[in-house]
């Protein structure tokens, strides 16, 4: 199971606020840009991460996570499955509570590093599909 009810709801309840939102740019097109918008409604502090660093939703953009000067709560994961797994890597090199990779996006070597390392992590789902249901 890369996703179960419980591992959903600690990360979207009581990991923290602080979500990385790796591969979120200001394209208005692309998934992460909406979802990061769902996540601030429901009080989560996004920051973008991508190699324009850009600023979205008017929350500053880095480069990559080693960039991001304060902690973050949980690394959530737009980018190709194929370039996930080292940014799992990085989440917890970087002290992240727990990794979110978004819908299609599947590394099983990638879950488990990551579940070893201690992190909580959910696969192939969306937060944003997710954390209405909370409520």
């Amino acid at each position: 199971m890369h996703g179960d009810a419980a591992t959903i709801r600690r990360i979207l309840t009581e990991l923290g606020d602080t979500w990385a939102v790796v591969g979120l740019s200001s394209n208005r097109d692309r998934a992460a840009y909406g979802v990061a918008a769902v996540l601030q409604r429901f009080g989560k502090r996004i920051v973008p991460v991508h190699p324009r660093a850009e600023t979205v939703h008017g929350e500053r953009g880095y480069a990559t996570l080693a960039d991001i000067p304060f902690d973050v709560d949980v690394v959530d994961v737009f980018v190709n499955s194929s370039l996930a797994g080292p940014v799992a890597d990085e989440a917890v090199a970087k002290g992240a509570k727990a990794v979110w990779f978004q819908l299609g996006v599947v590394d099983g070597a990638a879950f488990a590093r990551t579940r070893a390392a201690g992190l909580d992590m959910v696969m192939d789902r969306c937060p944003a599909i997710e954390i209405p249901r909370l409520t």
